[in-house]
């Protein structure tokens, strides 16, 4: 019988369902019977159907933490969210997310902790201070609420309502998601767009009110989200940082299979390094080998392998930067990413940033220009493809028939490290590629809050006005010298990022035939147990006791992918 890919669907399925029931019935027979506060746990952003990395660290991290001793309890949602992140089709915005397969999928997951499930119920107050507002109403939307009058034995500290829910900016908690849902940083103010803003509006309050409930039954010691971006999770933290109960987010991190835990903003990655380390010997060859790899684009981000090949720069694209003075390339990033919120800070989105540089170009016609789209901005075979892409903006203020510009579209897979190679300086807004540039002795003009920008790495002017001038200085200048110390630096987050921070759980994943989603591998209760397994017991550790989410420094079994 031929394995059509449905019935390879199908399989993995079952398989994945069964490995998920075979771990939670031992978890459950083996975890020592709980003690202390629970563990609160919510994650309904990084998955439908099927199981995503983030949907793996959640489940393993519940089950790590239950066999050491801590009791766990989940808060989910039954169809309690008219329109969720992943359950919107950026096609048509007014279909139903699929509740019952997500529901199904909850349930596997969970098990065998204690779940709170939320349901939706609309609210007329609600309604109506939306009534009539357009986008950039709703966008700032800010509902105040008021006390419903329930109290409990202990003077109201934990009542529902007691004014904790006032003044809650459903507006700006939902923005990212709507970005990110549509594929686009500017919204139309369409009916459709207002439809969608007042739902997702509408799905944040619901989750606000049940998860402030959920807090006042369950009283967590602390609270573990996905991301803390998406609206949900970023409605629950802000529910929970304002009844001053501690929060973790996670995201993926640097290496395959690898998480990021922090108790800030895990989509802005705060990485603090000490200011005594230096690498050893055996650390920089560590480091080398990955960015030997790295530089032939041999690397995954979230599953997702960006660079199915990697070219040189041919013949004619030499011919034609030999005809300028120098070559700075432009390195851009996907305008709708969840790390966009945090790198706005001087420009109000990287299409303003792109702006400024077309003023440079057009001012200066002995330079080539060459503008690099990110690869992940039109990912083939999926919905995440931009509505906004950088190639929109190119065709709209004619950049491509501009003489000084080469224009590579995402899908063009030429070497950017090539082109750095060859570069005067780099332009980045904040994307990775600057850490490299930097690596390979180019200065680097960053537009955008990055998560290395914390560090004298790369230049970073503070204003529109301070980066123009920037750019021009450089332009003029013979040589370039790099920030003092800016390539230790690069070098030192760099490993601190992948080999500190990066905490692998290749010992439990494997891909999946869909990028982006994982399969579990074959491993008992025994392999989570964190008196076995060092990365759960990094983790754990941060969450129950509040230890650094951090590798130990002689720690080589990361995953070298």
């Amino acid at each position: 019988m031929q394995i059509t890919p449905r019935i390879r669907k199908a399989y993995l399925r079952l398989e994945t369902d069964l490995r998920l029931a075979r771990l939670a019935r031992e978890v459950a027979v083996h975890a020592p019977q709980p003690q202390g506060a629970p563990v609160a746990f919510f994650n309904v952003s990084s998955r439908l159907g099927s199981v995503s990395l983030n949907a793996a660290f959640t489940t393993l991290t519940a089950w790590a933490a239950q066999l050491a001793g801590a009791p766990v309890v989940h808060f989910a949602c039954d169809s309690g969210m008219p329109h969720c992140v992943l359950g919107t089709n950026p096609d048509d915005p007014a279909q139903p997310p699929p509740c019952d397969v997500c529901v199904a999928r909850t349930r596997t997951l969970a098990a065998p902790a204690p779940v709170h499930w939320f349901e939706y119920q609309p609210d007329e107050a609600l309604e109506a201070a939306m009534e009539g507002l357009g986008m950039a109403e709703l966008s700032e939307f800010v509902f105040e609420t008021t006390d419903d009058g329930r109290r409990t034995a202990d003077s109201g500290q934990w009542s529902v309502g007691g004014g904790y829910l006032t003044g809650i900016p459903l507006g700006s908690l939902v923005l990212p998601s709507l970005r990110w849902a549509l594929r686009r940083h500017h919204l139309p103010d369409d009916e459709p767009t207002r439809a969608l803003m007042r739902d997702f509006i509408r799905a944040a309050y619901r989750v606000a009110v049940a998860f402030d409930r959920f807090l006042q039954e369950t009283r967590p010691r602390v609270v573990v989200l996905f991301n803390g971006l998406q609206f949900p999770e970023a409605t629950a933290r802000w529910v929970a940082r304002r009844r001053g109960v501690r929060t973790i987010t996670h995201e993926v991190s640097f290496q395959p299979f690898s998480a990021f835990f922090t108790e800030g903003e895990a989509t802005a990655y705060p990485i603090d390094i000490p200011a005594d380390f230096d690498l050893s010997p055996a650390q920089n060859a560590r480091l080398d080998a990955w960015l030997s790899k790295r530089f032939r684009g041999d690397f995954t981000m979230a599953g997702i392998r960006f660079w199915p090949e990697m070219n040189g720069l041919d013949d004619d694209f030499l011919a034609r930067a030999a005809q300028f003075e120098a070559v700075v390339p432009v390195f851009t990033n996907v305008v709708f990413d969840t790390s966009q919120l945090h790198a706005n800070t001087v420009f109000p989105h990287m299409f303003a940033w792109l702006d400024t540089i077309l003023e440079v170009i057009r001012a200066h016609p002995e330079t080539l220009f060459v503008i690099r789209a990110h690869p992940d901005e039109k990912r083939p075979g999926t919905r995440k493809r931009s509505r906004e892409a950088v190639s929109d903006w190119v065709a709209r203020n004619g950049v491509d028939r501009l003489p000084n510009v080469v224009f590579i579209d995402a899908l063009e897979y030429i070497s950017s490290y090539d082109l750095i190679r060859r570069a005067k300086f780099v332009m980045v807004y904040n994307s990775s590629i600057g850490l490299e540039a930097i690596l390979l002795g180019t200065p680097v003009l960053c537009g955008g809050k990055a998560r290395y920008t914390q560090y004298p790495i790369v230049t970073f002017p503070q204003s529109p006005g301070a980066y123009r001038a920037q750019a021009e200085a450089w332009l003029a200048a013979d040589e370039i010298p790099l920030l003092p110390d800016a390539q230790r630096n690069a070098r030192r987050f760099l490993y601190y990022q992948l080999f500190r921070v990066s905490l692998p759980f290749d010992a439990y994943l494997e891909a999946h035939p869909t990028p982006g989603y994982v399969r579990l591998k074959r491993f008992s209760w025994r392999d989570l147990h964190p008196q076995n397994a060092p990365v759960m017991r990094v983790i754990v550790g941060g969450i129950l006791e509040n230890h650094p989410f951090l590798l130990p420094n002689d720690n080589h079994k990361v995953h070298e992918g």
